[in-house]
């Protein structure tokens, strides 16, 4: 009876051993004044400046929260995004079709590549969109028909490149020769050897580019072209060359003309360019989450006395492999 019983406590203080939670090391946290102190001076400065803006009249703020909630102010925000989001359109289009030449065995596609990259990259940009505007100036009527030989459909020019799409092609074919050397390096970042076991595998040129290499160069890729996108932001700014009035800031600065109000129509264009980019800084960093996974960011942590990605150990614990998985297992 004794025995029994000695031999149920036993049981017992085993499974409440086996089923009490593992007891981790408490370290107290390091001080750090220098961190305390530089986030009393950083919200010193932050309120000095804030008291500054707010208590000055000078600024006229009435007059900027008026312009900010104006309708043709609204609708250049519009007209504005509308102009990025075609730009980056073309110019990613044209990125990869000229980073996939630059790479092309065809000497001819090189060559070509290269005239866009040197010819585009080599002018400035307010250079080009005043070409574009010019166009219908220096070429009245465009043409169809054989070339050197009779012409099928003749129309003017000036009804096809309206003042918006010279804007748009000017800045977007631009923005291609800038981003095919993002998509270039993004390619090139890609393991060849992953191409090679690809076409070992039976599948062509366009399935490898298509489903091996443009998904993880897209990790590479997607920062700097969410910069790009940005900085075309502001960029579209300069669509006066053209000239097209109907961007943020030409409708701002035609009210600052009129009403003599320069610097509280500033601050009005400012405030929606930092509204814009602080939105697309947040779709940014969604879309880099989404083509980086399975890639860590270099933060490790330490199992069975190596170094293992957050992603490697988590499969560990999950507890569908083997922690080593060089082991032999003997039936």
């Amino acid at each position: 009876m004794s025995t029994t019983s000695n031999t149920d406590t036993t049981a017992a203080a085993d499974a409440t051993t086996d089923e009490a939670p593992v007891q981790l090391n408490r370290p107290k946290p390091v001080p750090k004044p220098g961190t305390w102190i530089s986030a009393a001076v950083v919200i010193v400065l932050g309120a000095m400046f804030v008291h500054a803006l707010v208590t000055n009249e000078k600024f006229h703020w009435d007059t900027v929260w008026f312009f900010f909630r104006e309708v043709r102010v609204v609708r250049a925000v519009g007209w504005t995004l509308l102009l990025t989001f075609l730009a980056m359109a073309i110019g990613i289009v044209l990125a990869v079709t000229t980073a996939i030449m630059r790479q092309s065995s065809n000497p001819i596609l090189r060559w070509v590549a290269l005239g866009y990259l040197w010819f585009f990259r080599g002018t400035p940009i307010y250079t080009q969109l005043v070409f574009w505007g010019a166009l219908a100036s220096l070429y009245q009527y465009l043409s169809l028909g054989v070339p050197f030989g009779p012409e099928l459909l003749t129309f003017p020019t000036r009804s096809v490149f309206t003042p918006f799409v010279a804007a748009v092609l000017g800045l977007g074919i631009n923005e291609g020769a800038y981003l095919s050397e993002i998509v270039r390096s993004g390619l090139n970042s890609v393991d060849k050897g992953q191409s090679e076991a690809a076409g070992a595998l039976g599948m062509s040129k366009n399935q490898i580019l298509r489903r091996i290499v443009l998904p993880q160069a897209m990790r590479v890729i997607v920062p700097p072209t969410g910069n790009e996108t940005i900085s075309m932001l502001k960029t579209t700014s300069l669509v006066l060359a053209v000239p097209f009035t109907l961007d943020l800031t030409f409708v701002t600065n035609s009210y600052a003309s009129l009403t003599y109000q320069i610097i509280p129509l500033l601050i009005v264009a400012a405030i929606w360019y930092i509204i814009i980019t602080s939105i697309l800084m947040v779709g940014q960093h969604y879309i880099e989450r989404y083509y980086g996974r399975g890639f860590d960011s270099g933060k490790l942590s330490v199992s069975a006395g190596r170094g293992l990605s957050a992603r490697q150990q988590a499969i560990l614990n999950a507890h569908t492999t083997k922690e080593d998985p060089f082991m032999e297992v003997s039936p």
